[in-house]
């Protein structure tokens, strides 16, 4: 992280244990690196175990402590079988960030089942599974500070995106619903809606996609990985304890 993004936002979280899904790139990644800078021990979880082991060795090599645990981030016994590692590793959990996602982008006339399937299963279901498991540990801890990934896809919809669209917008009912069950435990929930975001995923778009995109928000230019990582920061931090059932868009005013 260079000293210019470390200036923009500073929170302590030693003693923390965090969890991110998706922290093998992107903004996932960005997610694991500032949370572990930050002072968190992080459990960094992905299929990918080489994408993970590089996240790891970055927030070690920053000072931090990471530990990777691959998953399908759909498995409902290895979720399950994941938390008990965590905890037994690490004996609590006080951040998730739901994080994990894919994309299967098609006009609706073409989409096929498991193209509907697989991002429902990715997007929402792993929310579900993850925000289940993670839970019990929060609550009888009586903290704990769940932060779910949707997308300004879930506010809007965006043509050739309706499983993506109908995902994320899950996101946003669930987190709106857990926080309202939970908020007696002192656990908060809430949902960061990212909009065009500098990734692999707009990478793949094409210079040219890029700048009909660009021309569409009001601010000009695409998001950065580490912004969504600083707004996960502060809804971390104690200055976000006041804060649940909330969605939160940084999109550049694309929603305005």
């Amino acid at each position: 992280m260079s000293d210019k993004i470390c200036r923009r936002i500073q929170v302590d979280l030693s003693g923390q244990t965090a969890l991110v899904t998706g922290a093998s790139r992107g903004i996932g990644k960005a997610i694991a690196l500032a949370l572990g800078k930050s002072g968190a021990k992080v459990a960094c979880v992905a299929r990918n175990e080489e994408k993970l082991k590089e996240t790891a060795d970055e927030i070690a090599a920053a000072g931090g402590t990471a530990a990777i645990y691959p998953c399908d981030v759909t498995d409902s016994a290895a979720v399950e079988k994941l938390f008990e590692q965590v905890l037994e590793d690490w004996e609590q959990l006080d951040i998730l960030v739901n994080n994990a996602g894919i994309t299967r982008d098609t006009l609706i006339p073409r989409m096929t089942d498991e193209d509907w399937d697989d991002v429902i299963t990715t997007n929402l279901r792993s929310v579900f599974l993850f925000t289940r498991a993670g839970i019990l540990a929060m609550m009888r801890k009586r903290y704990g500070r769940i932060i779910n990934i949707s997308s300004v896809s879930g506010l809007m919809g965006n043509p050739g995106q309706a499983n993506y669209s109908a995902s994320k917008a899950g996101v946003i009912g669930l987190t709106q619903t857990v926080a309202r069950e939970i908020a007696g435990r002192k656990v908060t929930v809430n949902a960061i809606c990212p909009g065009f975001i500098s990734t692999e995923m707009t990478d793949a778009l094409g210079p040219m996609v890029q700048d009909e995109v660009k021309k569409r928000v009001p601010l000009k230019r695409l998001g950065e990985s580490q912004e969504i990582a600083d707004a996960v920061l502060y809804l971390a931090s104690e200055s976000g304890a006041y804060i649940t059932g909330q969605v939160l868009t940084l999109d550049g005013g694309l929603t305005a």
